[in-house]
């Protein structure tokens, strides 16, 4: 009776510690969760580009102290960035004191892009205006115009109207930009996930539920197709005017219809900026698509971070498998390399950035 009672306790207590261990698990979050892989495959983890490389989107404080400025140039030496491109260079005397202090500093190694600003976009002639200020900020060194995403999202007028990308006011800023002959780097949107409701089939779900804001619900903001289809309509209706559709122009999950994009509108070029996630898990199509449209992707990564360069570096040129990506709210999934073949390598580093940005130092660039 006693050994009956002992063995009794003995079951008891094990399946308390059973039943412990599954109540545990269960109130683990997905947050939390952090399987570590058992898989075990080559790998070849890259911290250095094969070749020297332009950023087309960063964003610094061009007005950095020179000690600032040092420890940059010596974060892009080590993972062979030749030039990096500051795309919140404002505009005016902010822009004008920002060339010098870069450019007085290291000639060659930074580039600066002007802003508009819309706030005055109910004065009257602001398209006319914005694009006389864009010239003498072009006089001033801007190499670009950059355009951020509260176009077609947040800007909008006296009366509280949405003012849409393709916005007939803003005309002359195209103009002349075609006349200048610089690029306009234009990000448009947010990814559709932003958009879409925040539920069990939503793939930015983490994020959403870290940074709530950064939900884009209907009662507030048009549609993202609307969105997209204003930009598509910008780039549609300035066919002499180069822009460069940041951030693959959210569309680095349907590379399908980006390519289609490019192929109706010789005018428009893309970067990688913030997509590499996307990319990183179609490893077979991504590659075609990269070949075939070699000669209009630039590289960009928009959060400067170098050790983030890392994996877009082994995404880029290995063929290694199944390998994390460094931030779990934009891809909960894995890596995949693309292996890109040389030329598309070099063209995506540099070579396509060298032809659309004037005034590019081209030295130290292979041929």
């Amino acid at each position: 009776m006693i050994r009956n009672k002992q063995f009794i306790l003995i079951l008891a207590g094990i399946l308390f510690s059973f039943i412990s261990l599954i109540a545990q698990a269960q109130e683990m979050s997905f947050e939390e969760y952090e399987p570590k892989s058992t898989l075990v495959v080559p790998e070849h983890p890259v911290t250095k580009a094969k070749y020297p490389f332009i950023d087309v989107h960063s964003h610094q404080n061009s007005n950095m102290s020179k000690e600032a400025m040092t420890k940059i140039v010596k974060e892009m030496d080590a993972l062979n960035m030749r030039t990096m491109v500051n795309l919140s260079g404002g505009s005016g005397s902010e822009l004008k004191s920002g060339v010098a202090n870069l450019k007085g500093s290291y000639p060659n190694r930074f580039v600066v892009f002007a802003n508009v600003d819309f706030s005055k976009i109910d004065d009257p002639n602001f398209g006319e205006k914005a694009a006389t200020q864009l010239e003498q900020d072009v006089k001033n060194g801007a190499q670009g115009l950059k355009i951020f995403k509260n176009l077609g999202m947040t800007v909008k007028d006296k009366n509280g109207k949405r003012i849409p990308t393709d916005d007939p006011r803003l005309n002359p800023i195209w103009q002349k930009c075609a006349e200048l002959k610089i690029p306009v780097l234009i990000h448009t949107g947010e990814p559709q996930s932003f958009f879409d409701p925040i539920d069990k089939n939503n793939e930015r779900w983490l994020e959403l539920k870290q940074f709530p804001n950064r939900a884009r619900p209907s009662s507030e903001y048009p549609s993202w197709e609307q969105v997209m289809q204003e930009q598509h309509s910008l780039f549609a209706k300035n066919p002499k005017t180069i822009f460069i559709n940041a951030h693959l122009g959210w569309l680095g999950g349907d590379l399908a219809r980006l390519g289609k994009l490019l192929d109706k509108l010789p005018n428009v070029y893309t970067e990688i900026g913030a997509v590499l996630a996307e990319l990183g898990r179609q490893p077979h199509f991504a590659r075609e698509w990269f070949i075939k449209y070699q000669d209009r992707v630039l590289f960009g990564k928009d959060i400067y971070a170098p050790t983030e360069y890392h994996t877009y570096f082994r995404v880029l040129e290995t063929n290694d498998e199944y390998f994390d990506y460094y931030r779990k709210r934009h891809a909960f999934w894995k890596m995949y390399g693309l292996n890109l073949p040389d030329e598309v390598l070099k063209k995506l580093y540099y070579k396509n950035a060298l032809k659309i940005v004037p005034r590019l130092d081209a030295t130290g660039f292979p041929k």
